[in-house]
Parts: structure tokens; C-alpha cells; sequence
């Protein structure tokens, strides 16, 4: 082989395996320097090695061709060279922090269950924000060194627009004008400077001198850095700069003791808790060529946890003691006690210790060494000189104790107990148009929730055994007769706890009822009734009923009646329910055809739009009076009230209505003389799907008649004579659908759960 071909495949060789070796230092996060004239810091985490100049290929003319074995080697080149790029290096996600923990961090978190930072790292978790320091304003003490740009302008004797570029020597070479050094001049002087050099030469002109392009300083980042390396940073780059384009200390390096060297000089030591405790920012340096900045190992550590402001680790520089320790944590939250802390010390790097100190005079000035543990302890909540007075009061607070200080004393007069949401109510007294007669109710029938006079409480801790004991008293009698056998003395720490009667409930005799009565009553409105009088005496109490008033038709609703009703209820449809579903499953079963199926699934969803129905339906809480068809006031029975009753009398109504299986649902005007059969005959008659045997009549008193009920005949029902406001119901034929089969007797339904004529437009709407 000729020695020009030699040559050249030895050129190429070393060129694939220059890129080789680049691709490798890539992968290791080492990035090649920028082009000279390049103004800032390279972003992000990358770094930049010393630039060595290409390798510039001979001409060569008519190459021989090369052998097979150097082809072969060629190869074998660039599939490792293709390796190598198809197998990129394990780097952290972009914006995505590398949390590195020490081995005292762990410690302490094993110490005191908190993972505690480190001072300071937390400046370099997040993704860099460092942008590269170009087209900002120069600074005037901006020193002019080779490889920066000057634009020189000048009008005049002379008319110049020139950029220069400074070179190694220190000198700018303007046209016309000739070489002028400016190496070394502050920016402030330089248009001085030039000015003053041209006018040797001219005279009556202008000149004005700027900054171009900044030239890159290229530094070097040692020791325990995140990121070590070298780097092409911008002229204008300060040590703070160049710390966080190397992403700070390590897991082990010192944020305090930060060195910028200069050849064999030490020219600035950065401490970063400086910046971060004060915004010092004195030591902070510009940087110049061939700068290494070098990061010493960590120093000694204290941990400072509890109530400061800012619990973490702390770097250690020089003596330090508590107060010096606890003013780097930010100082003690509002609830840190000063009278007891714990010090916690590793002792010769052989055992632990623990020692309780007051944060006072001698103990700020405690030392602190490496590997110390400090805890600050929160203040109790426990109130040394005071009792609570909560519950059914106009102001739940705390009030001072004092020796001899007794119930009557925490409470001395009854208006002390009443509550601010009495008067809220009472200060109501515009309501909205909306308002509904039955919210004004509620109102009312919060009388309930009136002091229980009988009872109160005071919850007292017992110091010697830490129980809590309970001590009851008459309220009534400590407040309102100043009993001394109830108005106990009180102690230090006392809770007093006042009821409402709703709160505990007290005996029937003294819990207060509430009652409504609306519709044909001479004195409409909301009553309290004595304990035991039942609803004859307070209906006549109050003054009676009006003449128009339907006894008959009369709705007494209990509350009590009407949960036990709504539960009820529940059950009922939840049993209906299950029994769809195996009624369901069977004849699923016996599905012999396409048709069969449509059926069987119009049937389900019918059946589920049934139940849904009937989960709407919502008790009422009514209980049949049994009075008879022409009432006075002496057949209301003597039944006790209740707290909640609720009776209603309507006016005498005009009509009897038909539902169900008819030609014609509708009401009909009452005559006295029309029986069950007439009515069925104005609705037109029972349809042929009607089953005439389980006709039933809903009375306006809430009690149902039925033919299939027990001993009543079905010609007895069809002569019987319906009073104002009764329906008569007829329902469909049990043996013609299935979903009726299912549920057996609507009559039960309505007689059961106090279901009115209203419920039968939610039910028959299938």
C-alpha cells in the first residue's frame, strides 16, 4: 500500500474513533465546549471538557483501493460507533430532581420518624432555572479582556461603524485609526480610553464605544459537586452562577466553605447559608479563565426537629451552641415551650446519650457537636387557671378560675344560657315569599330543643390516677334557686357541660310537646300541650274545629309513627324486590322461544320501573282515628301526644273518586245515597281485565274496605255507601300478569304504611 493511502486510513481511522470516544463522554453527561464568541453558561446539567482542535485531512489524489482487511476494520468501527449511540447513558428524567440522602439523615430519620433535609440542598432539587447571562447590561467595572466584541462608532471628521474583536494580545485594530490596546481598561473608561487614542490622529468627532459579544470563560468544577467538570461559562459569570450551573454540593459536600482558586491563591471562600440566612452575597466573585471552583467535603452536621420554623440538618462552621444552632432553624414556632428541650449526642463514636436542657441563658449557650440531635417540645394545651363552660350556652368560652369560684359564679344569671341560635330565629322576621308554612313549623317546634334544667355535667381529670371523673348536678336548681347542694365549687381545668333537652332526653312529664294544628280549626296554628293531655282535651283546649271542618277526613301524623312506617317500608320493597328476581330466574328457565325472551325482558323492565316507583313513595306518619262517619269533637280519642304530632281537619269535600280498571277514572259528585256500585257505573264499569273481586274502597279517615278482606261480602261492598273524599280503587286481574301476581294486595300497601289517595297516581302509572 502506497504511503498517501496509508496515511489517509490512518486519518479516518482516528477520526471514528475520536467520535467513539466523544459519544462515550456524552453518555457520561460531558458536553463539547461551544464555539468561541458564545455568551453564558450551558444550560441544564451539562458539562464541557477542553476542546481539542480537529484533525484536518490531507488532499488526496487517485487513492488506491483498500484492502479487504482494512475495509473489514472500517466496518467493525462504525457498528461500534452505532452501538454506542443506540445505547444512550441512564440519566434522570428531564425536570425530574436527583434526591441523593446522606448517612445522618437516615439516622436521624431513625431517631425521630421525620426524614429532615439538609439545609440548603433544596435550592438544587429543582429543575435549573440558570439561564445563559447574555444581552444583559453590562456592568461598569466590566474589565475588557481578548475575545470580547467592541462596536465602535464614531460621526464626524470621522465616520466609523466597526466591530472589533479584541485579541490575545489585548488590542482592537480600528481602519484608518490603527491598533489601540484595551486589555485590562474597565468598561466606564473605555469609550474614554478609545476616544482619547483616535484623537490623536483627528479631531471634531463623536465616538461611541458598546459591548458585542460577551467572550466565554471556560472554568473548571472539582471536588464534592453534583455535577463536576469543565465548563464555558459567560464573561459576566459570578462563582454563585457557575454553583448552580454545576447543580450544587453533592450528598456530601459543604455548602459553606465554597473555594475559588486562581492559580495557587485562594481568592474567595463562599459560604451559601450567607445568602440564605441574610442575602450576603459579598464574597461572591467575578470569574475569569482557568478558574476552578472546588467543593470540600461536608463539615460537621447538627439536626435541629420540633417546634422551630425550620426543622432540618445544618452544616457546622466553626464553634456553634444552641442559640447559634437554633437561629439557623428560623427560632422557635409560637408553640415551642422554652422550658425543656432534649439534646441527643453521639459520644466518642461509641454510644448515644440524651440530656434535657431549658432553653435559658446557660442552655443557649450550650456547645453543639457533630452528629448533635436537638428537639424542641411544643407547650401543652392543658390551661393551668381556667374551666370551660360549652354546650347549650349563649358563649361556649373559657373563663379564669379562681379559688372558691362555683357554678353559680360561671353562670350567674339564666339569660347566660341562652343560645345565639334562639335570637337568630327571632331576628327572622322577614321571610321570603317561598317560605312554606311547615318551615315556619320547624321554627316553632325547636322549642324543643330548650335547656334540660335537670341535668348538666362538670368533667374534672383526676391528678392522681389520670381518670376522668363525671359529677352531674340540677342545673335548675344551681342557677335558678341557688341551691348550694348543686352549685358545686369548681377546680382548675373544669369542663361544664350544659344540655339542650333534645341532647339528653328528659323524663316524658318534662319534655316538652309540641303540636300543629292546621285546616278547619277556629285557632289554626302551633300549640305546646301539657304532659299526658291527650288529643280530645287539646283539641277542645284550643277552641274546637269550624263548622266546616271533615272530622272524618281528619290526617293525624306522628313522627315516631312515620319513621317506624319509612323503615317498614324499606323492607317491604326490598322483599318485593328479591321476590321479582326469583320469580324471574324461574321463568328464564322455561324460555323456549325468541318471542318468550322479548316478553321476559319487557316484563323485567316494567317490574324495575314498578320497584323504582314504590321507592319513591314516602310515609306519612298517619294513624287511622277509627271515627265514625258523622265525628264530634267527644269521638276523637284519648290519645297522649306526642312532641311533633301534627293533626289536620280539611273542609268537607264534594266528590268520591274511581280509579283503576275502569272506562273512566275520574271524581264524581258525593250524594248520600249513592252506593260503591253506583259509582262503579257512572266510571263506565270494571273492563274485562279487571279483577272484580279484589275491589277496595281507600277511606278519606286512611282505612281501606275490601272484598277480599276477611267476612266482608262482595255484595256488601258494592251496596255500601262511600263518604266524601273515599276512593274506590279496581285493580287489575292477578291471574292475567305477572307482575301483579307478585305483589299480592295493594290494600296492604296503603293500609300499612299510611299511604293516601295521592300515592295511587305514583303506583298505577306502569
Amino acid at each position: 500500500m502506497s504511503r498517501p493511502v496509508l496515511v489517509a486510513w490512518l486519518v479516518l481511522i482516528t477520526f471514528v474513533t475520536a467520535a467513539i470516544a466523544q459519544q462515550r463522554q456524552d453518555d457520561l453527561g460531558v458536553i463539547s465546549t461551544p464555539p468561541t464568541g458564545t455568551a453564558g453558561v450551558t444550560g441544564g446539567p451539562q458539562t464541557n471538557p477542553l476542546q481539542i482542535p480537529p484533525t484536518q485531512s490531507p488532499v488526496i489524489s487517485n487513492p488506491a483501493q483498500p484492502s479487504q482487511q482494512q475495509i473489514q476494520q472500517l466496518q467493525q468501527l462504525q457498528q461500534q460507533l452505532q452501538r454506542q449511540q443506540a445505547q444512550p447513558a441512564a440519566k434522570p428524567a428531564a425536570g425530574e430532581p436527583v434526591v441523593e440522602r446522606n448517612e445522618f439523615q437516615e439516622f436521624i430519620a431513625a431517631s425521630t420518624g421525620k426524614k429532615l433535609p439538609i439545609f440548603g440542598f433544596n435550592l438544587f432539587e429543582a429543575p435549573s432555572t440558570f439561564a445563559p447571562v447574555e444581552n444583559v447590561p453590562v456592568t461598569p467595572d466590566y474589565v475588557i479582556g481578548p475575545g470580547d466584541e467592541l462596536l465602535v462608532r464614531a460621526w464626524g471628521q470621522i465616520d466609523v461603524d466597526f466591530r472589533a474583536i479584541v485579541d490575545r494580545n489585548g488590542m482592537i485594530n480600528i481602519p484608518r485609526v490603527g491598533s489601540i490596546p484595551v486589555a485590562g481598561v474597565r468598561y466606564y473608561d473605555l469609550t474614554t480610553h478609545v476616544r482619547t487614542a483616535v484623537s490623536r490622529n483627528f479631531r471634531n468627532f463623536e465616538l461611541l464605544v458598546t459591548m458585542g459579544q460577551l467572550r466565554s470563560v471556560q472554568i473548571f468544577v472539582v471536588g464534592h459537586a453534583r455535577r463536576p467538570g469543565a465548563y464555558t461559562v459567560s464573561s459576566l459569570s459570578t462563582l454563585v452562577n457557575a454553583v448552580f450551573a454545576a447543580g450544587g454540593p453533592a450528598a456530601h459536600g459543604s455548602l459553606r466553605a465554597i473555594q475559588l482558586k486562581r492559580g495557587n491563591t485562594t481568592v474567595t471562600e463562599l459560604d451559601l447559608y450567607d445568602l440564605l440566612l441574610s442575602g450576603d452575597k459579598s464574597k461572591d466573585v467575578a470569574l475569569l479563565p482557568g478558574d476552578v471552583i472546588y467543593f470540600p467535603p461536608m463539615g460537621p452536621l447538627a439536626a435541629v426537629a420540633g417546634s422551630v420554623n425550620n426543622s432540618a440538618i445544618f452544616e457546622l462552621k466553626g464553634p456553634t451552641n444552641v442559640g447559634k444552632l437554633l437561629d439557623l432553624a428560623g427560632g422557635l414556632t409560637t408553640t415551642a415551650q422554652a422550658r425543656r428541650a432534649t439534646l441527643e449526642r453521639i459520644d466518642e463514636r461509641k454510644t448515644r446519650t440524651v440530656d434535657q436542657i431549658a432553653l435559658d441563658y446557660d442552655g443557649l449557650k450550650r456547645t453543639i457537636r457533630d452528629g448533635d440531635l436537638v428537639s424542641i417540645l411544643a407547650i401543652s394545651p392543658r390551661f393551668e387557671n381556667a374551666v370551660t363552660l360549652r354546650g347549650n350556652v349563649a358563649e361556649p368560652l373559657r373563663y379564669p378560675w379562681r379559688e372558691g369560684l362555683r357554678i353559680r359564679d360561671l353562670i350567674p344569671e339564666k339569660d347566660a344560657l341562652i343560645t345565639p341560635e334562639y335570637y337568630r330565629r327571632q331576628n327572622l322576621a322577614v321571610r321570603t315569599e317561598n317560605v312554606t308554612q311547615g318551615q315556619l313549623t320547624a321554627d316553632v317546634r325547636k322549642l324543643s330543643d330548650e335547656i334540660n334544667w335537670d341535668y348538666a355535667v362538670i368533667e374534672r381529670l383526676n391528678q392522681a390516677d389520670l381518670s376522668t371523673t363525671l359529677i352531674p348536678f340540677n342545673l335548675g336548681k344551681a342557677v335558678l334557686e341557688g341551691d348550694p347542694a348543686n352549685n358545686l365549687p369548681l377546680q382548675p381545668g373544669d369542663v361544664v357541660t350544659v344540655f339542650s333537652k333534645s341532647d339528653v332526653v328528659a323524663p316524658a312529664t318534662r319534655r316538652p310537646i309540641v303540636v300543629s294544628l292546621e285546616g278547619e280549626f277556629n285557632f289554626a296554628g302551633v300549640y305546646r300541650a301539657t304532659a299526658g293531655e291527650t288529643l280530645r282535651q287539646f283539641v277542645t283546649r284550643v277552641g274546637g274545629v269550624t263548622p266546616q271542618a271533615y272530622l272524618f277526613g281528619a290526617e293525624f301524623m306522628r313522627e315516631s309513627t312515620r319513621k317506624n312506617q319509612e323503615e317498614r317500608l324499606k323492607q317491604a320493597v326490598l322483599q318485593f324486590e328479591q321476590d321479582l328476581q326469583r320469580a324471574a330466574a324461574t321463568r328464564a328457565r322455561n324460555v323456549t322461544s325468541p318471542e318468550d325472551a322479548a316478553s321476559l325482558k319487557a316484563e323485567a323492565e316494567a317490574q324495575q320501573a314498578m320497584v323504582a316507583r314504590l321507592r319513591t313513595l314516602k310515609p306519612t306518619g298517619r294513624i287511622v282515628l277509627e271515627l265514625p262517619e258523622n265525628p264530634t269533637l267527644a269521638d276523637l280519642p284519648d290519645l297522649a301526644l306526642e312532641d311533633g304530632d301534627r293533626l289536620v281537619v280539611p273542609q268537607r269535600p264534594g266528590m268520591v273518586s274511581v280509579f283503576g280498571t275502569v272506562f273512566n277514572e275520574t271524581s264524581f259528585l258525593y250524594r248520600g245515597d249513592k252506593s260503591v256500585s253506583d259509582y262503579l257505573s257512572q266510571a263506565g264499569g270494571p273492563r274485562k281485565e279487571a279483577d272484580k273481586g279484589s275491589i277496595y274502597v281507600l277511606r278519606a279517615d286512611g282505612s281501606v274496605i275490601s272484598k277480599r278482606g276477611t267476612g266482608f261480602l262482595v255484595s256488601s261492598l258494592d251496596s255500601m255507601r262511600p263518604m266524601p273524599g273515599d276512593a274506590i280503587v279496581v285493580p287489575e286481574d292477578l291471574t292475567r300478569t305477572t307482575l301483579t301476581k307478585d305483589l299480592k294486595d295493594w290494600t296492604q300497601i296503603f293500609y300499612q304504611f299510611g299511604l293516601g289517595a295521592a300515592a295511587l297516581q305514583v303506583i298505577r302509572n306502569r
